[in-house]
């Protein structure tokens, strides 16, 4: 406290100071900002140049702003002729705009009773991907939001909110119960919010299913500044009145650089002689010089600041003396300004450095440090130990955590590529949020991974609890994800089903050594192809488990709130939100079904029974169109044995009920068969006693359905009765 009173007084005074010292000094602030002649507001929003309300005014039609005196008082500015309303102009290269909120309600019968998806495009501008966040708020939600990008490529990306009641909604808190949100990739210029609910969109399903219906009935999805918006368990309730939300919006000037605009003189649109250009990926936006202000692209727009004159030069002794004693005296109170200044920025520090160190101590032991501390002693014997680094050790293995190292994001946080002290290159995963209560979890989840030494598995090399959020510390895998080598045109070429067969028995023995072999057993729990990395040598890597759960031996099954990413979700755990191990193999069979198509796991191409990979699949084997559906790159070079034993694989393991999939060690088993033998065992007239276990030899039979000529078909993925209940993918209305 004392400190602190110190440092006011010290403040105070050196304000003072600087005022007696400054008082011959003007400073020039006010300026134009619009064109002479022409009107720099349109009510409470200034209109600064490049903008205008009239020809003449504007720097090209793009920059038009309609001013409405008709319907408003006061007058409000809308972008051209459209009905997007600015709220806000800056000189540096943004906008505000008021974006409408997507609402989706429902009667308690489970029928519609309003439906809201918004849309909203740009010619010349894009959306701010750092300044906005999408957000979906509900209890039986889930939301996408897509549209176009600059470089003409479409793009889509969600989430998925749910909670039972009010009880589970936390302040603050928007990590999937309740409320969630995601971030958007650069360039986007056109957008559209579609937003779905997973019980309430079917009439025909039982009134047990409109349970969440008694906490609130609507469900809402947005794409905002985050600034404008902070979750409460209110939030339900406030967004039913709630039309629009602000959305920062980046603007520059055309769409070449800055020295293929100097070029045109003409139309180069930084006029100030006192101005400076600066490319964006969007074209180019001009500046002030360092020491003015102003609006720099209106001629002489840019101002400096204006200094008193010097003192004039005496003419007798007698001045020459009183001029020498006032610049003894100017320097005296200079030289002690500045170590006023130098003495306070001292104690500042000191603070900052007491402060930041209190900061550290609070999250280690917030975040279970000593917790870890404890169980790493009870494990010295172990020759694999999990290290605690510190913050400062990741820091400046990344660049104090700069953009240009981001190698991966996701809706568990991002990660970082760095490079430790002692030249190993690592992946730092930085989680966006940790629930507090899961600390004990946390720290178990840490020990039990970093012994997993299993050659599949991306290895964790340690953590950081200083930090408000923990940061997990893996070997770095070099070559990619299995996602990058399946739907990229190029790499997908390169990928022979050899190799898809061998990353799949990889992936699978990992599933099968945490379901089976590890103490105590783990569910994965977000098992996809963006989360199995390929090295140089394109072998398996197992990632992120930032999603999964220790399974107590006495269990076998975990009551949670329903994560995952949409596609690969296991319906019966959306279902019931009981996890078990074989939510992992439905996963898993996602997975299978990607290698043998190419195609993604959720996709708005396809009508809308096919949009889900899974149910898009099983019809093509229902119709007898396996090999209609294969990728190309596999079909020449693979055989079709192989091939077809595999997609039967898959088609058990995304069987409806969990009781009815395979395990991950049968699923392992027989990949790791067909990958060494070259068929499966099911395949064999006469098997051995060996291979009289075939997982599919027992499996294969219950799920045929006679044909009444010998032939048979399935309708697992997409059968209405209530025992068969499907994730409904479809899109939005």
């Amino acid at each position: 406290m004392g400190l602190h009173m110190h440092l006011l007084r010290a403040h105070f005074f050196l304000v003072i100071l600087l005022i007696f010292a400054t008082k011959s000094v003007s400073i020039q602030t006010n300026f134009p900002i619009a064109k002479p002649n022409c009107t720099d507001r349109c009510g409470d929003v200034s209109i600064p140049f490049p903008f205008g309300t009239r020809e003449g005014c504007y720097l090209s039609k793009t920059f038009l702003v309609t001013c409405n005196h008709t319907h408003y008082d006061p007058p409000k500015p809308f972008l051209r002729h459209s009905n997007i309303e600015i709220t806000n102009i800056s000189l540096d290269g943004q906008l505000t705009v008021l974006q409408f909120i997507a609402k989706e309600c429902y009667n308690r019968n489970g029928t519609e009773a309003l439906s809201i998806d918004p849309y909203i495009r740009f010619k010349e501008f894009t959306v701010n991907n750092t300044a906005n966040k999408f957000t979906v708020v509900g209890c039986d939600t889930y939301a996408f939001v897509s549209g176009s990008r600059n470089n003409k490529s479409d793009y889509e990306t969600g989430c998925t909110s749910q909670c039972a009641s009010k009880d589970d909604l936390e302040d603050g808190s928007c990590s999937g119960v309740g409320c969630c949100h995601s971030s958007i990739p650069k360039g986007v210029w056109k957008v559209k919010l579609t937003l779905k609910s997973y019980s309430n969109f079917t009439e025909s399903y039982d009134n047990d299913t409109t349970t969440v219906w008694d906490v609130d009935n609507c469900s809402y999805a947005f794409l905002a500044e985050e600034s404008a918006f902070t979750f409460s368990p209110n939030s339900l309730s406030i967004l039913r009145n709630v039309e629009e939300l602000p959305m920062v919006v980046d603007w520059a000037i055309d769409r070449g650089t800055c020295e293929e605009s100097q070029k045109n003189t003409s139309s180069y649109a930084c006029k100030s002689t006192n101005s400076s250009c600066k490319g964006t990926d969007n074209g180019y936006r001009c500046y002030c010089s360092e020491g003015y202000e102003g609006n720099p692209y209106l001629i002489d727009g840019c101002k400096g600041i204006k200094q008193a004159p010097t003192f004039p030069t005496a003419r007798k002794w007698c001045h020459q003396t009183i001029l020498l004693c006032q610049r003894s005296i100017a320097f005296g109170i200079s030289l002690g300004i500045t170590v006023f200044i130098l003495v306070v920025c001292w104690l500042y520090s000191m603070l900052n450095r007491r402060k930041l160190n209190t900061m550290k101590q609070k999250f280690f032991l917030q975040n279970g440090g000593l917790l870890l501390q404890e169980k790493l002693t009870q494990r010295q014997q172990s020759p694999v130990m999990a290290k605690i680094f510190t913050s400062a050790e990741l820091k400046k293995a990344t660049d104090n955590f700069h953009d240009s190292r981001i190698v991966g994001q996701g809706g568990y946080g991002t990660v970082y590529k760095g490079l430790l002290t002692d030249n190993r290159l690592v992946a730092i995963k930085k989680s966006k949020e940790v629930d507090p209560h899961q600390v004990e979890q946390f720290i178990n989840e840490v020990i039990v991974l970093s012994q997993i030494n299993h050659r599949n598995v991306v290895k964790l090399l340690g953590c950081c609890l200083e930090t408000q959020v923990p940061l997990l510390v893996y070997e770095y895998i070099e070559n990619g994800t299995l996602f990058e080598h399946i739907h990229s045109k190029t790499k997908a070429r390169s990928l022979s089903w050899d190799m898809r067969l061998r990353v799949a028995a990889e992936a699978a023995g990992v599933l099968a050594y945490l379901h089976s072999a590890a103490s105590p057993p783990i569910i994965h729990r977000d098992i996809k192809s963006t989360n199995i990395l390929l090295d140089i040598s394109f072998t398996a890597k197992v990632s992120d488990f930032g999603a999964s759960r220790l399974v107590p031996l006495d269990q076998t099954q975990l009551s949670t709130i329903v994560q995952g990413t949409l596609g690969y979700l296991d319906p019966e755990y959306i279902q019931t939100n009981q996890l078990t191990q074989k939510s992992d193999v439905y996963s898993f069979g996602v997975v299978l079904v990607e290698l043998l198509t190419g195609k993604k796991a959720l996709s708005y191409d396809r009508p809308v029974e096919e949009r889900s990979l899974a149910n898009y699949f099983l019809l093509a084997l229902e119709r007898s169109c396996l090999f209609q559906v294969l990728d190309d790159n596999i079909i020449c070079g693979g055989n079709s044995d192989e091939l077809t034993s595999v997609a039967m694989l898959a088609k058990i393991c995304l069987h409806v009920k969990g009781e009815d999939r395979p395990s991950m060690k049968e699923v392992a088993k027989e990949l790791e068969g067909l990958r060494l033998a070259g068929k499966h065992s099911w395949n064999q007239t006469e098997p051995n006693e060996a291979e009289s276990e075939s997982l599919l030899s027992g499996k294969m039979n219950a799920f045929a359905i006679a044909n009444g000529d010998g032939s048979s078909s399935t309708a697992i993925g997409y059968d209405n009765s209530r025992d068969h209940i499907i994730l409904p993918m479809g899109g939005g209305r």
